[in-house]
């Protein structure tokens, strides 16, 4: 039995190697497969109509110069000559010839003098597939547009008045054309000429089925194309929905395994050969899985060192408040609560800390920010913590521009960003020392850094001081007074402002540490 990863990985390659199938967009290749079809049969349609006008234009010029050459022979012979030209050129050109005095009165007809040269199909008699052909040509003429053909219907009066170009050609004197429809669908070409110079007139009449089977010919071969390209087309959307069901359907099964969580290494295929939708859909499920684990993973640590966390003043309280019922010296129990009392107060700071750990990244992924003016808010929050007294007689210098700067912002979060970088530097500062704000515009951010002399940030810790829970607190802070979190949370905000909080040396090179804000202003460097 092959493994699934195996098999997977086979079919990933094979994916791969669609070549440029692949780098085409979803969206072209469907248009393509769909209008191919269609476009050669519009097209073809056109090109019959415009290839059968081709052709009657052609029997037109032919018909104008045989009525013309005709009533030329005609006129000033004999009339037994006339009847013997009309029977001769109606059978050798397969057509109807008939002669007209100057009254106007039918004198001679070829078909009357001789065996018909033609005759119409009788549509009663059609057999299924001209009847089908019939259909077709009706139905190509509706969808060009063509202009209706009056339809071929023999007179019974023997006038030449009861033909409209024969009568236009005895009143002007020129070579008259008219198409007639046929009862079978088939084009009859009428050529009306006068013939002499009393009055006389020759009317041709020529069923020109030639024309017909010629354009149902190319109109079959129209067909096996369209067949051909109905194939192709059948062919290509099968290919099309291999390429687009066969890495949805890895996809699907990653993804259900993700779900399922029974596998922590799951890979999802990136499709990185694909350059079209479906390789943008892998990647992007790709990544979103390796953010998922990386949530689940950060979630499962989170959730180990809160338990950690609690656990030790839960502990300490527990034995506090069991010592309680069996100590008497009123010195010791005074003890035992305040044990008890820091304990509980420890529990609550920690847990406040880890709620806001919590909801942060929800919070700001939903919060519009707001134009803020930093160095206003850090002036303040320094003003107000100076008036509490949290700054443990410690003194804060500023050195901030003396203008507004603005930048994009939640500015309750960015209050907590300097909170905690103060009670940080606050609380690894050396009675007596000063603790440095600076605050530098750098055109597309700003930067915040907060400076103290305590004993610095070893190199190899620099990233581990931002990590929950990380706790390397000064000897002589009561143990509990700090949960780990604030840098953590620090950083949380600052990342989702697009900025950094890094932990660097101090600028001037002596002990101490520096905790550097970088924020952007939401302007480019051109601006």
């Amino acid at each position: 039995m092959v493994p699934a990863a195996v098999s997977e990985q086979t079919r990933l390659r094979r994916l791969d190697s669609l070549g440029w199938s692949s780098r085409l967009s979803l969206t072209a290749r469907i248009l393509a497969v769909n209008l191919l079809p269609l476009l050669l049969l519009g097209g073809g349609v056109f090109y019959l109509d415009t290839y059968r006008k081709q052709l009657l234009d052609e029997r037109y010029k032919l018909a104008r110069i045989e009525a013309q050459i005709t009533a030329e022979a005609l006129a000033g012979a004999t009339r037994e000559r006339q009847e013997a030209l009309l029977i001769q050129i109606g059978k050798e050109q397969d057509m109807r010839l008939r002669m007209y005095d100057g009254d106007g009165m039918l004198t001679a007809d070829s078909f009357e003098l001789d065996a018909p040269a033609f005759t119409f199909d009788n549509i009663a008699t059609l057999s299924w597939d001209e009847d089908f052909a019939l259909m077709l040509d009706r139905t190509v003429d509706t969808i060009v547009g063509a202009e209706p053909i009056p339809d071929y219907i023999e007179p019974r009066s023997p006038r030449a008045d009861v033909w409209p170009e024969l009568a236009r050609a005895r009143e002007q004197g020129l070579t008259q054309i008219q198409l007639r429809d046929a009862p079978d669908g088939t084009p009859v070409i009428n050529a009306a000429a006068p013939v002499g110079l009393k009055g006389a007139s020759l009317l041709t009449t020529r069923n020109a089925v030639d024309i017909t089977e010629r354009v149902r010919q190319a109109r079959t071969t129209l067909g096996f194309g369209v067949a051909l390209a109905l194939t192709t087309s059948i062919l290509l959307s099968l290919f099309l929905a291999r390429t687009i069901v066969s890495p949805l359907q890895l996809l699907a099964r990653a993804a259900i395994r993700v779900r399922l969580g029974r596998d922590r290494d799951v890979v999802v295929p990136r499709l990185p050969e694909r350059r079209d939708e479906i390789g943008l859909l892998a990647r992007a499920v790709s990544d979103m899985a390796d953010a998922l684990r990386q949530r689940i993973d950060a979630v499962d640590h989170f959730a180990a060192d809160v338990a950690h966390e609690i656990k030790n003043p839960l502990a300490s309280l527990r034995s506090a408040i069991e010592s309680l019922s069996r100590v008497e010296d009123p010195e010791l129990r005074a003890q035992l609560h305040t044990i008890a009392s820091h304990d509980v107060r420890r529990i609550d700071r920690l847990i406040t800390e880890i709620a806001d750990a919590s909801r942060i990244d929800a919070e700001l992924s939903r919060t519009i920010f707001e134009n803020v003016d930093i160095a206003a808010l850090v002036r303040n929050i320094v003003g107000t913590r100076e008036d509490r007294a949290e700054n443990e007689g410690i003194e804060i210098a500023l050195d901030l521009p003396p203008y507004q700067l603005i930048i994009p912002g939640a500015p309750a979060r960015l209050e907590r960003i300097i909170e905690n970088l103060l009670d940080n530097a606050v609380s690894f500062s050396p009675p007596g020392e000063r603790i440095e704000i600076r605050l530098v515009d750098q055109e597309d951010h700003v930067t915040l850094s907060v400076s103290d002399h305590g004993p610095g940030i070893p190199e190899h810790a620099r990233d581990k001081v931002f990590e929950r829970f990380h706790s390397d607190r000064p000897e002589a802070e009561a143990f509990g007074d700090h949960s780990g979190l604030g840098l953590a949370i620090a950083r949380t905000i600052a990342t989702a402002h697009d900025g950094k909080l890094l932990a660097l040396d101090r600028e001037d090179g002596t002990a101490g540490a520096r905790l550097q804000l970088e924020l952007p202003t939401g302007r480019s460097a051109e601006d």
